[in-house]
């Protein structure tokens, strides 16, 4: 029997993405947190377990010798829908093999990676089971086996899942390893788990092998609140449900009163938090139950902070799409839940919530407190060309008719093993590639670019942008939070840093924003001209003729209202 005392762990994330589960940096998911929470249950000192994000053993590749030379190495990762990500690259299989390899000691890998893995991260792929050479591999719950691997002295266990009362107890005790994290603590979100398992079984999900919902009471997830608050952590996403307004019930109904227990409950423990986003929200569950659905969609509205996305998955408008691969919204449904999440959660700070929604020349410029965002998966069965042509015209008429959408997901099918789709797998998806290519830029130019003009109009201020990458000239960041827009601002300015930015353009899912305010003795060629109203010309005047005491001394004659996005120093700090 090994002792729990004497062990030494290293713990790898290669990040998750899951229906309900995101962990792709600046996320953290709760995998590695359960996991060090249910080794320290089991006996292993804090000191003794190392954390690595994959990203860090690519980076640094002095960090492997942890890998190595850990008595026990436990891999958490597994993508079963597709995405692109800027903060982070999941682990390939090929570097989660190289993981296997290169650990000496006992190997132990989890999460949805045994769901099935791929020949690359990618929609329109096929999924298979494989143990990727690791000495076991968790096909219950991966802490639960963690735990159940550390008492047993390394021999093995039995794969189950883990009960309420060890996950709530394992989310406090592991919440010390985000203080491991490269991105800590400035540039991390932590989600939060309050339930797992849908009521539905729609075909291609793999969320439904998890079972019915089963619900962490409120005070539980506050009290992990209240734990990584301890740690540093201020930014957090409700993200790991399948619907967060049938929290606390009975997984389909709303809950009010458990959703005002939790929110209010985080922001007692958590006052000073700055980011409080969630994901899922299911829209048959808005259109069963308006009222109620209403109430704790203005709950959250309450308690969030701005830019909240609810993600809908509508998946597809074709009513034979729906009827093949048991969806349980229709179009008209959706359509229906996009209203009343508009009406009841739409508004910007600073303005009544009864002006719901508001966009135009007289909205505050700031984002609004919470919009729902659309899911669209092709490749299903009884997909046909009419498909992409109901599905546009569904995205079409929620802008014709005045509500806003904060995003549109659109991406392809992946089979995994044990879903309805595993039979058809990616056939469907790989015969419609072309068609697919043709309607997704269709919708970005014709529907993207407009609402996303309409949900942040120029001069919308976006606090707090984490600038992460230079690419031509621009630097890229985005906000922390849940689909936070991509923000290019002009020139190449230092890494790592946050900045105020005021937008003054859109592309199909991003914007272009200058410095807020931008201070008219300082501002360089580019930021000027990047504002609506000035071009080369205007901006060569004001250059030329600074200093300025005052915005209105500058006398620049432009239609547009500048004081939305500059100022002037005093001349004693003006260049």
């Amino acid at each position: 029997m090994t002792d729990p005392e004497t062990l030494s762990v290293t713990i790898v994330d290669g990040y998750v993405d899951e229906p309900a589960h995101f962990g792709v940096p600046p996320y953290i998911s709760t995998y590695p947190r359960y996991a060090a929470g249910a080794l320290v249950d089991a006996g292993v000192p804090r000191d003794q377990i190392t954390y690595h994000t994959i990203d860090r053993l690519r980076d640094q590749p002095d960090y492997w010798r942890d890998v190595d030379e850990a008595d026990l190495m436990i891999y958490l990762g597994g993508m079963t829908v597709p995405g692109k990500y800027v903060g982070g690259t999941p682990a390939e299989p090929d570097e989660v093999r190289k993981l296997a390899w290169t650990a000496t000691g006992t190997s132990l890998m989890g999460g949805p990676v045994k769901f099935g893995v791929g020949d690359e991260n990618a929609g329109a792929t096929e999924t298979e089971r494989q143990d990727l050479d690791f000495d076991f591999v968790a096909k219950g719950d991966v802490e639960a086996a963690v735990h159940d691997l550390v008492d047993s002295g390394l021999e093995g266990f039995n794969n189950r899942m883990r009960d309420l009362d060890e996950v709530s107890r394992w989310a406090q005790q592991g919440a010390f390893i985000v203080e491991q994290h490269p991105n800590h603590p400035a540039h991390l979100i932590c989600e939060l788990e309050t339930s797992r398992g849908c009521a539905y079984r729609c075909s291609f999900c793999t969320e439904p092998l998890y079972g019915n919902p089963e619900f962490r009471p409120p005070p539980t997830v506050v009290g992990e609140v209240d734990a990584l608050s301890d740690y540093g952590v201020k930014h957090f996403r409700i993200g790991r449900q399948a619907d967060i307004l049938a929290y606390g019930g009975d997984g389909e109904a709303p809950n009010p009163d458990a959703v005002r227990q939790l929110y209010s409950g985080i922001r007692e423990v958590a006052p000073d938090l700055e980011t409080l986003h969630l994901d899922n929200m299911n829209p048959i569950t808005i259109v069963n139950w308006p009222e109620k659905s209403r109430e704790g969609i203005r709950i959250i509205a309450e308690h969030n902070t701005p830019g909240d996305t609810a993600a809908f998955g509508l998946e597809s408008a074709d009513p034979v799409v729906q009827e093949e691969n048991n969806l349980n919204v229709t179009a008209e449904e959706c359509f229906e839940a996009v209203r009343i999440v508009n009406e009841a959660a739409g508004w910007r700070p600073g303005e009544d919530p009864a002006d719901a929604p508001t966009f135009g020349d007289g909205a505050p410029r700031r984002l609004p407190k919470l919009l729902p965002g659309i899911n669209l998966l092709h490749g299903l069965k009884g997909e046909r060309e009419e498909t992409y042509e109901r599905n546009r015209a569904f995205l079409q008429r929620v802008y014709d008719e005045g509500y806003m959408l904060r995003r549109i997901n659109i991406r392809q099918v992946m089979a995994f093993d044990g879903t309805d789709m595993s039979d058809t797998g990616a056939e469907i998806a790989h015969d419609h590639k072309q068609l697919f290519k043709r309607y997704k830029k269709r919708v970005r130019e014709e529907i993207d670019n407009p609402m996303l003009e309409r949900v942040a109009p120029p001069g919308t201020v976006l606090p707090d942008v984490h600038l992460e990458y230079h690419q031509d000239g621009t630097t890229f960041g985005r906000q922390l939070g849940t689909y936070p827009l991509l923000v290019g601002v002009p020139g190449e300015r230092e890494l790592g840093r946050t900045i105020d930015v005021a937008v003054v353009d859109h592309g199909y899912r991003s914007v272009t924003g200058v410095p807020y305010p931008l201070d008219l003795n300082a501002a360089s060629m580019n930021e000027l001209t990047a504002i609506p109203g000035i071009g080369d010309s205007t901006a060569g005047d004001i250059v030329v003729n600074r200093p300025y005491e005052s915005i209105a001394d500058a006398d620049l004659g432009t239609a547009f209202d500048l004081s939305q996005f500059v100022t002037t120093r005093s001349l004693e700090s003006a260049d």
